[in-house]
C-alpha cells in the first residue's frame, strides 16, 4: 500500500507508548454516541453502569485497513462505557514487543485483557500469564494456541466465509445458464490458516454446486501485491466468469488491475466488508457485486465482553449466568440488495 495510505492508518491508530495506555474517559451514562465507528449499543439490565473495570488492550500495527478499524472499534465501544477504562497500547508487529506491552499490561494490574496477537502461538505464554495473574482474557480472532490461554474468544468464520463467498457465485452461475464457469481466486496469504480455510471453505462450496475453483493465485493481503498477482492472472486467463479475492484491502490492488487490464466479463466478490468496495456495489457499476463480511465490529463485541466478565455478568440474552467460551462471527453476503443495512460495520480500506 501507498505511504499516505499508511500514515493514515496509524493515524487512526493514536500514538500510545509501549507501557502507558490511554486512559479513555467514558460517558455519564452507557447510551450509545455518534463515534463513527461501529458500536454495540447495549440493551437490560447488564448495559447499566456498574463497577468500574480497566480493560487492557493489545492488538498489530494498523498497517491494514481492517486492523486499523480493530482498534478504532475497541476505543470507541470503550467511550460508551462511563463504567470502563481502556488501557491501550500501541499496535505493533514485532512479537517480543507485543509481549512486552501484555506483561506491562498484567503489572499495571488492568482487570480484563483483550489481545488480538500479531502471532497466536507466541503469545501463548504471555496471555497465560495473565490468567494466572487472575486477569480473564479475551482472545480476538487469532486463535491462542491453549483454551488455557483465554477465557473467551471471539472472531470471524474463515471457512464460511469461503463457503458464503461460493455459494453466492455458484448461484449467480446458475442464474447467468453458465455451466462450466471459470472461477479464479485470489486469495491472502497462503502459510496461514485462515487462508486455507477460506479457500477450503470455498471449494467445498463450488464443488457442492458442481463448480471447481479455476486458476488461484495467493496475494499478501496488500493492495501492491494484489495489484501484482491479478495483472498476471489476467494475463493468463483470457476469458473468466468469476474471481473472488479474499481481502478488500488487497481488493484495491486487485480492481486496480481489473481496470487498467479494462476487463469486465466476469463478476467479483470480495471479502471483510471494507467502506471502499460497499460503496462499489452499491454504485453498481464495476465486476464488484458483492463482499462477504468478516467485520472488525468483532472487537466492539470484546470491549463489551471483557467489561462483562470484570463485572461478573453475562450476555442478557442467554439463559446461562456466564459469558460464553466461544463466539464466532457470520459471514454475510453483502450485495446491492442489502448493501446499506451493512455500511454501518464497513471499514476504511
Amino acid at each position: 500500500m501507498s505511504d499516505p495510505s499508511l500514515a493514515r492508518r496509524r493515524f487512526l491508530l493514536g500514538t500510545t507508548a509501549l507501557g502507558a495506555g490511554t486512559l479513555l474517559v467514558g460517558c455519564t451514562s452507557n447510551e450509545p454516541a455518534d463515534s463513527g465507528a461501529n458500536v454495540a449499543a447495549g440493551a437490560g439490565n447488564n448495559s447499566q453502569p456498574g463497577q468500574q473495570v480497566t480493560i487492557g488492550f493489545s492488538a498489530p500495527a494498523a498497517d491494514h485497513g481492517w486492523i486499523a478499524a480493530i482498534t478504532k472499534n475497541a476505543r470507541a465501544q470503550a467511550e460508551e462505557f462511563s463504567d470502563v477504562t481502556l488501557n491501550a497500547t500501541e499496535g505493533t508487529n514485532d512479537v517480543n514487543q507485543q509481549i512486552a506491552q501484555v506483561e506491562s499490561l498484567i503489572n499495571s494490574k488492568v482487570n480484563v485483557l483483550v489481545l488480538l496477537p500479531h502471532d497466536g502461538k507466541a503469545l501463548t505464554a504471555a496471555a497465560q500469564e495473565a490468567m494466572d495473574a487472575g486477569i480473564p482474557v479475551v482472545n480476538l480472532d487469532r486463535i491462542l494456541d491453549t483454551a488455557l490461554a483465554y477465557r473467551s474468544w471471539i472472531g470471524g468464520d474463515n471457512y464460511r466465509m469461503g463457503v458464503n463467498a461460493g455459494n453466492y457465485i455458484a448461484a449467480e452461475m446458475k442464474k447467468k445458464n453458465v455451466s462450466s464457469p471459470v472461477i479464479c481466486e485470489v486469495a491472502g496469504i497462503d502459510s496461514l490458516p485462515l487462508t486455507q480455510d477460506r479457500s477450503r471453505g470455498f471449494k467445498d462450496a463450488l464443488s457442492k454446486a458442481g463448480f471447481a475453483v479455476g486458476p488461484r493465485v495467493a496475494a499478501s493481503f496488500t493492495a501492491e501485491t494484489g495489484e501484482q498477482v491479478t495483472a498476471n492472472l489476467l494475463q493468463s486467463v483470457p476469458r473468466i466468469d468469476a474471481l473472488w479475492n479474499h481481502d478488500d484491502d488487497q481488493g484495491i490492488g486487485v480492481m486496480s488491475a481489473i481496470e487498467s487490464a479494462n476487463r469486465t466479463e466476469f463478476i467479483m466478490v470480495g471479502g471483510a466488508g471494507s467502506k471502499n468496495m460497499m460503496d462499489r456495489i452499491k454504485a453498481d457499476n464495476t465486476v464488484i457485486k458483492a463482499t462477504v463480511l468478516y467485520s472488525p465490529s468483532m472487537s466492539s463485541s470484546a470491549i463489551v465482553l471483557a467489561r462483562l466478565l470484570g463485572q461478573n455478568k453475562g450476555l442478557g440474552d442467554l439463559a446461562e449466568h456466564e459469558i460464553p467460551a466461544q463466539i464466532t462471527t457470520y459471514s454475510a453476503v453483502v450485495t446491492k440488495e442489502n448493501v446499506d443495512s451493512y455500511m454501518d460495520v464497513a471499514f476504511e480500506s
